[in-house]
């Protein structure tokens, strides 16, 4: 292997240039100033947690996570998302605290890759965990929020798709008691939004036509508020009918919020965490054919750490936001330039200061002669003042 270039970097690494990082900021700054005004205090943990704690209870799969070892031969590992890490601490440090516990966040984080163009292995994550709840109006709260902070982040037109683990665990498992390899072909069909997939997978079952008509119905259970009824009468079992309920609650909680029109309910979703429990959810942008939010329910994730306690929540894919979106625009007044000559440094200095008191970004500097005064035409970048004694 060729030694790597100074100029070169890690494949899934990235460099953010000025412009770039004041778009991220922008964005990070809107989004966890609306997250306070809905009571979500902000949280920071470790970029490196101990692989047998965080690690194993990510869902990210043992492959994606980055390894290393530090110089006691422990094995350690970058976070590759922000539940499992704050999990531990809700289960921890913050074990004394009264429930619910509202925690925000904004944070690198870090997941292995293949060696393929437009991957990254390091993106940036801003979302929040409300601990301690299990009812809709936590999961609808959760979900308003996801939709105030698209907005925050200057995302104009998305929409937010709603769907329940525990639904199609329901059907899938009732359908298919003893056929685990079955119910997980589905799901990735499911998961991958292979439908075609999905029905040759679901015509070479050994199950009654009743039962692939039932299976073959999640296909059509996507739409507005109306899809609650239909999956109603798509299936009675205990397991599905309460967690249609649940979702039914939540959608009309999200009319009293005033979002419904920013949501659709999508069944065929299954989410790509294996922790998720049950309401799920992603948002899409107009702009991007992936989502830039994803969250859910995942009660029982800080078992793993000693709490038994509920938990929902969401993060935003501030990249896909930054790269993809056409939403906030930084306005920056234009600096101002002091050019200032030896018998004016006093001076010109103590202006500088003044204006950075007030806030203005202000540049100086120090020149031998007049002839030394940039002759260029700098009106269109500059305020510039010039200061000869």
């Amino acid at each position: 292997m060729s030694k790597p270039k100074g100029f070169e970097k890690p494949i899934g690494a990235r460099d953010y240039l000025p412009y770039a990082v004041e778009r991220l900021r922008a964005i990070e700054r809107n989004v966890l100033m609306c997250m306070s005004r809905w009571g979500y205090s902000q949280i920071m943990t470790p970029t490196m947690e101990y692989y047998d704690t965080v690690g194993v209870a990510s869902s990210t799969s043992d492959q994606k996570l980055f390894k290393l070892l530090n110089n006691r031969g422990t094995t350690m590992v970058l976070r590759s998302d922000m539940t499992a890490p704050i999990a531990r601490v809700v289960s921890s440090l913050l074990k004394e605290e009264t429930l619910p516990i509202r925690l925000s966040y904004h944070a690198n984080v870090y997941r292995s890759i293949e060696e393929e163009a437009g991957k990254e292995a390091e993106f940036f994550q801003t979302g929040l965990e409300l601990v301690g709840d299990s009812s809709p109006e936590a999961d609808a709260e959760v979900v308003a929020l996801a939709v105030a902070s698209l907005q925050a982040a200057g995302v104009k037109t998305f929409k937010i798709a709603l769907g329940h683990v525990g639904f199609l665990n329901g059907i899938l498992e009732e359908a298919l008691p003893a056929q685990a390899d079955a119910r997980e072909v589905l799901k990735e069909g499911l998961l991958h939004r292979d439908y075609v997939g999905y029905r040759e997978a679901l015509s070479k079952l050994n199950i009654t036509a009743m039962q692939k008509e039932e299976l073959q119905g999640i296909l059509r259970l996507r739409g507005g508020k109306e899809i609650c009824k239909e999956a109603l009468e798509l299936s009675r079992r205990p397991l599905a009918q309460a967690s249609i309920q649940h979702l039914c609650k939540v959608w009309e909680a999200l009319e009293d919020y005033g979002v419904a029109d920013h949501v659709l309910i999508d069944l065929t979703m299954i989410g790509d965490f294996s922790y998720y429990t049950g309401l799920i959810f992603e948002g899409y942008a107009a702009e991007l054919g992936f989502p830039v939010c994803s969250g859910g329910r995942y009660d029982n994730l800080l078992q793993q750490f000693g709490r038994a306690v509920p938990a929902t929540g969401f993060a935003l894919k501030t990249n896909r936001i930054l790269d993809g979106v056409n939403g906030i625009h930084s306005e920056k007044p234009l600096p101002t330039l002091i050019q200032y000559m030896a018998s004016g440094r006093r001076k010109a200095l103590e202006i500088a200061s003044e204006l950075r008191g007030k806030g203005d970004v202000v540049i100086t500097r120090h020149v031998d002669g007049l002839d030394k005064i940039y002759e260029s035409d700098t009106s269109d970048l500059y305020k510039e003042i010039f200061i000869f004694e």
